[in-house]
């Protein structure tokens, strides 16, 4: 007597059921989709670069399962039994939720919005806003750099809000970076954004790839600044950022 059921026992023929898998492997992923898009722009999309003007509508939504299937693999791949352990059942969805909203949102959202205003007093003293926390990760490791950003602003045309600075900073941050990249990517993003006649950024921050591993020294930290604009060619006024600079520390330290 002849069978009638399925050869794979879900309704599908063994004929058919490869043909989909065949079909499915022609459709290029979310991410393949994306990567494309920006080739063909010749735009950049290293690891702190913002790509976020080159994803469609509902394609944020789509890479974020695609990783998730990504982190499941890298999670049996390091033999975690993830159907059976209750504590990394739904870890795959949570890391690449994270990724893309929260510790590398500032790769695949939009800069939060800035306005600026008018410098109807023509202020030209310089000011300093800080600390601001910021919080990245290396891109070497992919493990924290946690610290706190001051800057300093003598005013140009243009002002913008105090709190945008920290909107900013965190925006600029949520990226796989290098601190010393990092830093000159935020200069340039505020003077685009308020044309400075003078800009200074200093950062101090604490690498976990060499607290959490490697050399593992817990109290190693790392401190660089960029300063343009009357900073540079003004010793006087960069002595006075930095002097700012470590008011605002003193303060915080009584």
């Amino acid at each position: 007597m002849t069978s009638t059921l399925p050869a794979n026992g879900n309704g599908l023929s063994s004929d058919k059921a490869l043909v989909q898998q065949d079909l499915a492997e022609l459709v290029p992923t979310v991410s393949a989709q994306i990567s494309a898009r920006l080739k063909s722009a010749g735009v950049s999309f290293l690891a702190n670069d913002n790509i976020a003007d080159y994803i469609l509508p509902g394609e944020l939504q789509a890479l974020e399962s695609e990783v998730s299937d990504r982190v499941r693999d890298l999670l049996r791949t390091l033999v975690i039994d993830i159907e059976n352990d209750h504590n990394t059942e739904e870890t795959a969805e949570r890391v690449a939720r994270m990724y893309l909203h929260e510790v590398f949102k500032g790769r695949y959202h939009q800069q939060p919005k800035v306005a600026s205003f008018p410098n109807v007093k023509e202020l030209d003293e310089i000011y300093t806003v800080g600390p601001i926390t910021v919080r990245s990760a290396c891109s070497h490791h992919l493990v924290p750099i946690m610290g706190n950003c001051w800057i300093g602003i003598k005013p140009g045309s243009r002002v913008i809000g105090l709190s945008k600075f920290t909107r900013v900073a965190d925006w600029v941050f949520s990226r796989p970076h290098i601190q010393e990249e990092a830093v000159m990517i935020l200069a340039d993003e505020i003077e685009r954004l308020c044309q400075p006649q003078g800009l200074g950024i200093i950062v101090k921050a604490q690498h976990y790839c060499m607290k959490w591993r490697g050399v593992r020294e817990p109290q190693t930290s790392m401190v660089n600044s960029v300063v343009r604009g009357d900073f540079r060619h003004d010793p006087s006024l960069k002595l006075e950022f930095f002097e700012l600079v470590r008011q605002q520390e003193a303060l915080l330290s009584t």
